[in-house]
């Protein structure tokens, strides 16, 4: 199968629908806006079934010699230390942390030279029964396919999806960073500790939650979230806003902002956009964020645009119904209480879905 496509957005979403279209005998031309291919924020973590997108791409083994593992979805903590939940070697499977530069890396060295193409910003995009051409300042190409992968303010949407909805405020904004922690040394108590870094964790407070996410070469990605009132506050020195809030929860929150220079802390607020009846009208298809950006405490498996159902076909293998979700102990707060016994069903009508506005969805 032979065929051409052009794929705006030179990100994670972008490069990995660029492989995958390798894959099928098609070419590629990616679109990129920026001056230089490369990724935006910090850390990220994938799924297993992630991975296995990946292994299907080429790449999974580069990504699991970038990646770290992380327990932090076992390791639940209240902010002054107490553990909800511990993480047991074997009850649960880690997730693979990365910064999210070293993903986007192997994937560009993946993709083909000279299918990349940095500071085009696209313009326009006229398509008919015969093929789609996108244009930008200087030029134009036609392609038998577009994918839009430019993100949650995707040109593509705007263009081919004039009247969906803006991107949306969460009521929530973030700190991100990435603390170089290879000499702090692992705890006695954190027996899934990696070693050369920290075992992950959320810490979970009355309006907020830290993750830590270990990352290769020592260093360790970190995210607060919270509550805001309004979107676009900013403040002077953003470094010191977030460690004045979080002065009192426990090590190594305190130390992680601490060590994270002060020009690396990112501050975002998180937004979602509304579903559209499809992602694909003509020749012309969205991905990843562009399509149906979502809170980060909302992903579900396939977890980022790296899964494609092009690329790996085979639906997820259920956990078995008798895997109980949570240990029945944690060494910090003993005995789990059982929830009572399942009322009898009944038919109820459907209620219509809402929106979860929660910090941390169950």
């Amino acid at each position: 199968m032979n065929g051409h496509a052009i794929v705006v957005g030179g990100g994670i979403g972008g490069l990995a629908a660029a492989l995958a279209l390798r894959r099928i005998g098609w070419r590629a031309t990616v679109l990129e806006r920026a001056s230089a291919p490369g990724e935006i924020g910090a850390g990220m973590s994938q799924s297993p079934n992630a991975m296995r997108a990946l292994d299907e791409l080429g790449v999974g083994e580069q990504a699991r010699a970038k990646g770290a593992p992380s327990y932090s979805a076992g390791n639940l903590r209240l902010p002054d230390g107490r553990y909800l939940q511990r993480a047991r070697r074997g009850d649960v499977t880690p997730l693979l942390a990365f910064h999210r530069a070293d993903l986007h890396g192997l994937l560009l060295e993946a993709v083909p030279a000279g299918w990349v193409h940095p500071g085009t910003e696209v313009t326009g995009l006229r398509q008919d029964d015969r093929g789609v051409t996108v244009a930008w300042d200087g030029g134009e190409a036609g392609a038998d396919l577009v994918i839009g992968a430019d993100g949650i303010r995707s040109a593509v949407r705007r263009m081919v999806w004039p009247d969906a909805s803006a991107p949306r405020f969460l009521g929530r904004t973030a700190w991100l960073g990435v603390a170089e922690t290879s000499g702090w040394g692992a705890s006695a108590e954190d027996v899934t500790t990696p070693p050369d870094g920290l075992s992950g964790s959320v810490t979970m407070g009355s309006d907020g939650y830290f993750l830590i996410h270990p990352i290769s070469r020592g260093r360790t990605y970190w995210a607060f979230v919270t509550t805001a009132d309004r979107p676009d506050l900013r403040h002077a020195r953003e470094k010191a806003e977030v460690a004045g809030r979080l002065a009192a929860w426990h090590q190594p929150i305190p130390g992680l902002i601490a060590a994270t220079p002060d020009e690396a802390v990112i501050h975002i607020d998180i937004r979602d956009l509304d579903p559209l009846p499809t992602y694909v009208r003509g020749r012309v298809a969205l991905l990843g964020d562009a399509a149906h950006a979502m809170s980060p405490t909302a992903v579900r498996a396939p977890d980022r645009p790296s899964r494609m159902r092009s690329c790996w076909p085979p639906p997820c293998t259920p956990r078995p119904a008798s895997t109980p979700r949570w240990p029945a102990t944690t060494p910090s707060a003993g005995p789990v209480p059982r929830p009572p016994p399942a009322a009898p069903a009944r038919t109820v009508a459907a209620p219509r879905p809402r929106r979860r506005t929660g910090l941390w969805p169950p």
